[in-house]
């Protein structure tokens, strides 16, 4: 038995390892939730972090939606305290709004980015079988080869920005350093250094160990698709079809996806480009029509499904039916509307920009805090007291060069455009007021670029 508990111990020091080493920071988050899963990597960090002298600092993010979770949140607390650990929770108080599971993930997320502070790196407890529900969840739906690719060991989760300070309600323990909040920390990694480990051997970790943990009642509620998952599995297993060929099928795909990512990032070099008018972006993806329609399918949905997500900010690819419905028509010369953009099909381009319906609402103050439509930084101090919108019908109106610019109507109505009252005073991609009036919100330290979001996704 001691030999398998090893064997445990130095996986996660060899996937630990492939993720951060041979220079390991001098601290690391864990997001640990009292679970089977968390409660065991907490463990395994644990034993790792004193061979390499790392500071671990722990999270539990309390959801408030079960009356168990405050004293789960407790129970890590308490465990991280016994081992010599930083430990803090964080409370979610959900509005009522939305799909709860959906907003919950969204609100960990957002939470973790502001109490990590200078933390680049998130460990999550995901396990083998995650990916083997997840393969099972997204082949239900009709996923493609994207879908059903594992995920990722590492991804980088873009955080939001500005930042805004955790409220006294919302958290209480340790806080990371906060001092360091420059544009190139405004993104952090989360690590899943146990996909390579069944949820069985964890569990059997933590029970040699007399570690303690909590399990979720609505880890066996089958109004949930995970959990219909999970019991299916149990029935597949006894025919071949366990969580280890499942997951190990859904890490070919993952390299097969990879290769397809290269294939669409070469197509994308030869007949695409970013929308740019006047010397300043548009914010649209340009996609050549002869050449686009040239190349094969399964591509043409990935750039175009790309280009969608990058346009709208969206962290989700649409659902393949639609976006091979939207697909057709754009091939037919027509064009439609998914995912909060349009497409157009134009003499040369097949353009995707902004829907002018999704940014009805999307209105501030010039200078005032946030992105603009998620995407657009929009600040001059010469401009304060002013408005930022979408130019509309009412801008492109009162734009007396509708001829000489290469911006056509329809995707213009979209751009971003400063206002006093109901006179418009600036919009860059059409000339009009002092320029540099906005700019595309950078990825980290790099510059905002399609090329590098394709291949991230």
């Amino acid at each position: 038995m001691k030999g398998a508990e090893n064997s445990l111990d130095q996986r996660f020091a060899d996937a630990m390892g492939q993720l951060l080493g041979p220079d390991f920071p001098s601290d690391i988050a864990l997001a640990v939730s009292g679970g089977g899963d968390s409660m065991a990597m907490l463990t395994l960090a644990h034993n790792w972090a004193r061979v390499w002298g790392v500071t671990l600092w722990v999270v539990t993010v309390d959801h408030g939606l079960r009356p168990e979770s405050a004293d789960e949140a407790t129970m890590v607390a308490q465990e991280c305290a016994l081992l010599g650990h930083k430990h803090a929770t964080l409370r979610w108080h959900w509005d009522g709004k939305g799909n709860v599971q959906d907003e919950a993930r969204k609100a960990r997320l957002d939470l973790i980015d502001r109490w990590r502070g200078t933390l680049r790196h998130v460990l999550v407890a995901h396990t083998k079988d995650d990916l083997a529900e997840t393969f099972l969840m997204r082949l239900k739906r009709g996923s493609g080869v994207e879908g059903l690719s594992a995920m990722q060991e590492r991804r980088l989760y873009r955080a939001s920005d500005p930042v805004e300070a955790l409220r006294a309600d919302e958290v209480q323990g340790d806080l990371p350093p906060q001092t360091d909040q420059s544009a190139g920390q405004r993104s952090y990694e989360i690590l899943r250094p146990c996909l390579s480990m069944t949820r069985q051997e964890l569990r059997h970790h933590i029970t040699v160990l007399k570690t303690p943990w909590a399990e979720d009642p609505s880890n066996e509620d089958r109004k949930y698709d995970r959990v219909k998952m999970r019991h299916l599995l149990r029935d597949l297993e006894p025919l071949g079809l366990g969580v280890d060929l499942l997951a190990e099928t859904a890490q070919r795909l993952r390299r097969a996806q990879e290769a397809l990512a290269q294939r669409a990032s070469q197509v994308w070099r030869e007949i695409g480009s970013e929308g740019a008018a006047n010397g300043h972006p548009t914010g649209d993806v340009l996609l050549n029509r002869d050449g686009f329609a040239g190349v094969e399918r399964d591509t043409q949905l990935r750039l175009l499904a790309a280009a969608l997500q990058y346009v709208s900010t969206n962290p989700y690819r649409p659902r393949e039916t639609p976006l091979e419905e939207l697909l057709d028509r754009a091939l037919a010369g027509g064009g439609g509307t998914l995912h909060g953009c349009e497409i157009r099909a134009e003499r040369e381009n097949l353009r995707i920009f902004r829907e002018e319906k999704a940014l009805i609402s999307c209105q501030k103050p010039v200078g005032s805090p946030g992105l603009w439509d998620q995407r657009w930084y929009v600040f001059r101090p010469d401009m304060q007291g002013l408005t930022i919108r979408a130019l509309g019908d009412a801008g492109w109106q009162s734009f007396e060069n509708k001829r000489d610019t290469p911006v056509p109507y329809h995707a213009a109505r979209s751009l971003p455009s400063i206002w006093e009252g109901n006179r418009l005073v600036a919009c860059d991609a059409l000339g009009i007021g002092p320029g540099k009036t906005s700019q595309l919100r950078p990825m980290g330290r790099q510059s905002h670029s399609f090329a590098r979001f394709l291949l991230s996704h």
